[in-house]
């Protein structure tokens, strides 16, 4: 384990570091025909803009503007850090991608959980659950902003519209859609079928939002439109669902399931199970590489990333971190590390994508959680860590 380096809480002295990194209800069916809306870019990988989700660059790739330093004009002059918001500190820790050293600490409200990148790519929202605000974060400079009273915070996502935030008030058991900008609150979706409402992601057509329940052992669909939940989907007794990812053709929703130790498969059309994949003890955080070929699925309880076949849907390979518990993250803009946080070490790990190797163990605040790479390749966000399109 490398020694921390000592926080730098000069903001010139890490925008002179940064210059040297580089850009880094419940109802019965859902339809089964996907309509795609409109959209308008200034280039494949340019802005989008609001109000209109932005065509699909690829019809059976999801994630084709998402390749290796594909990287939007909006953060093409990003520096390239990690952002780790520490559950137990109450503080987000700042990384240099090219150091793999803490170059920066700043506190937060309480109990941080994730870092959300906006769906304009120009705001990194620290959700801060127990605070009842969101820290936003200038990634031009990695500095803080003046906080946004927000109720319970969990996580947040955005709309592939860009027109509503929905924060994920778990404690509340609610789906709070909120004006993407202000924050105003516009509609509070009630879950009360959804004990542990954390996780989620979207249809390929943006219409629909597959989303976890992980105190209930089910998932809940929720229509964008009418803003109402359509269907649930029950798992199995027991199951602790946790992230969610569509695959790159937009037809299979994955799941991981904290207690069934694997990864479940919803059938995106029919929005029904299809079959568990197990991976490893504490299957937790789900990544797709920036190839669009492989998932990579952080086991927190055994200290494991099993990497996953989209198109076989079954594992190749396994990574270990020796007595680590490696949570949520991302991939780097050029898909060559995955970047997780260690959630039971207070640690981060970076590990290579080509061999699995692990290339640092940093040390940082206590109990990180939903650290965000940044910056990433995209058009827009949809939320979580780093859910780009």
């Amino acid at each position: 384990m490398s020694p921390r380096a000592a926080p730098r809480a000069s903001s010139l002295v890490l925008m002179a570091l940064a210059l040297g990194l580089g850009g880094c209800g419940t109802g019965s069916t859902v339809s089964d025909t996907h309509h795609l809306s409109g959209g308008l870019h200034d280039a494949a990988i340019g802005v989008p803009v609001a109000g209109r989700i932005p065509p699909r660059l690829d019809p059976s790739n999801v994630y084709a503007a998402d390749g290796p330093n594909m990287l939007s004009p909006t953060v093409r002059d990003d520096p390239s850090l990690i952002y780790v918001p520490n559950s137990q500190s109450n503080t987000v820790d700042v990384i240099s991608q090219k150091t793999f050293r803490v170059i920066e600490q700043f506190p937060v409200g309480a109990l941080p959980q994730h870092v959300v990148p906006s769906w304009d790519l120009r705001t990194l929202y620290v959700t801060n659950d127990a605070g009842n605000s969101l820290t936003p974060i200038d990634p031009r400079t990695a500095r803080p902003r003046t906080p946004i009273p927000v109720l319970d915070p969990y996580n947040m996502y955005f709309t592939p519209d860009g027109r509503w935030a929905i924060v994920v008030a778990e404690a509340h058991r609610e789906l709070d859609f909120r004006d993407a900008h202000t924050m105003a609150l516009h509609h509070a979706l009630a879950t009360p079928q959804c004990a542990g409402v954390d996780h989620m992601d979207f249809t390929a057509d943006g219409r629909y939002a597959l989303v976890s329940c992980e105190f209930a052992a089910r998932m809940i669909v929720v229509d964008i439109s009418s803003e109402t939940i359509v269907k649930t989907i029950e798992l199995a007794p027991g199951a602790m669902p946790q992230d969610v990812k569509l695959s790159p053709d937009g037809r299979t929703f994955y799941v991981a399931d904290m207690t069934a130790n694997g990864v479940w498969a919803i059938d995106a059309a029919a929005m029904s199970k299809v079959e568990l994949i197990h991976t490893g003890l504490g299957a937790h955080g789900l990544y797709p590489s920036r190839d669009a070929k492989a998932l990579y699925v952080s086991n927190r309880m055994e200290g494991s990333i099993t990497v996953l076949s989209f198109a076989t849907h079954r594992p190749i390979a396994t990574w270990r971190v020796p007595g680590g518990s490696p949570d949520m993250g991302g991939v780097s803009a050029d898909g060559s590390v995955l970047w997780l946080s260690g959630r039971y070490n207070a640690e981060v790990y970076a590990i290579s994508t080509a061999s699995g190797r692990l290339l640092a163990r940093i040390n940082v605040g206590e109990g990180p959680h939903g650290l965000c790479v940044w910056p990433q390749p995209g058009r827009y966000s949809i939320g979580h860590t780093g859910i780009l399109r």
